[in-house]
């Protein structure tokens, strides 16, 4: 059965985020382990690192995600940029490691002006360079974009050439966000986890990031909404719950923390359980 849980903050240091969501009754979590805007990285000390699998164990908390910053970009034609962001990436995925995460999710970065083919082929040798010599245990996830701007990674297609190209066994899969797919022109209903199958495989879906949507489908536009309160609307979650592997698979919020709580009590009763 899919944990349920949020993207808590660790304000005040990582070791917080286990208390923060038991707080919330997560079952799951996903964190950054940095700033998503800049700056380096916070140390691991041994006791930081105690702490957090403390507090872990003291809250029943087994699983759980990290997210790469938002400033990575590995599409871009800068080679400067995506040596920067390859190497941010094998720092989260060691860090990952450290602590116990299960996954790194990263955003694949945008094209801009340059050609999109070009552009998923330097997302491809990225990829490649963050897993070479990796031996750690945390995984890399690649995240469905929504497809704002020039965005790389907002079609299934897109995702599995990405992932033809890498051909590494430290390749997670994929990580398939609701919100990014229904803006990038998906509805979220059993064909389209049918076609993601055909077309990257169900196998490779290892997290779910469970957004509504502010914007219309195929808007294109990265806008996340409460569950029930956006256009992808309640009904449309229960495919995730009646479909074996999206049941097995875990859900994590990534809402503003007004309602998450709120959420959270939605999904565990979508999903089958109060």
């Amino acid at each position: 059965m899919a944990k349920i849980g949020c993207h808590i903050s660790i304000a005040g240091g990582i070791q917080n985020a286990p208390q923060r969501a038991a707080s919330l009754q997560c079952e799951t979590f996903q964190v950054f382990s940095r700033s998503p805007q800049g700056g380096p990285a916070p140390k691991l000390t041994t006791e930081i690192v105690e702490a957090f699998k403390s507090e872990l164990k003291a809250h029943d908390l087994t699983d759980f995600y990290i997210h790469a910053p938002y400033y990575t970009n590995f599409a871009s034609d800068i080679s400067r940029t995506r040596g920067f962001s390859i190497q941010v990436a094998k720092e989260e995925l060691e860090r990952g490691s450290v602590l116990g995460a299960k996954y790194l999710v990263i955003h694949l970065g945008s094209a801009k002006d340059s050609s999109r083919i070009e552009a998923v082929k330097r997302v491809a040798d990225s990829v490649k360079k963050i897993m070479a010599g990796y031996k750690g245990s945390c995984e890399l996830l690649l995240e469905i974009s929504a497809g704002a701007g020039n965005v790389v990674g907002d079609t299934f297609e897109e995702v599995a050439e990405i992932m033809n190209g890498t051909k590494s066994k430290k390749l997670g899969g994929v990580c398939f966000d609701t919100c990014h797919a229904f803006a990038s022109g998906y509805e979220i209903n059993e064909a389209t986890f049918k076609k993601f199958d055909q077309v990257i495989g169900l196998k490779n879906l290892k997290l779910l990031h469970v957004n509504d949507s502010m914007v219309k489908r195929g808007e294109r536009k990265d806008r996340h909404e409460h569950i029930g309160e956006g256009f992808i609307g309640e009904k449309s979650f229960f495919v995730l719950a009646k479909n074996k592997t999206l049941a097995a698979t875990d859900w994590i919020l990534e809402t503003e923390h007004d309602k998450v709580a709120a959420d959270i009590k939605l999904l565990k009763k979508i999903r089958g359980q109060k």
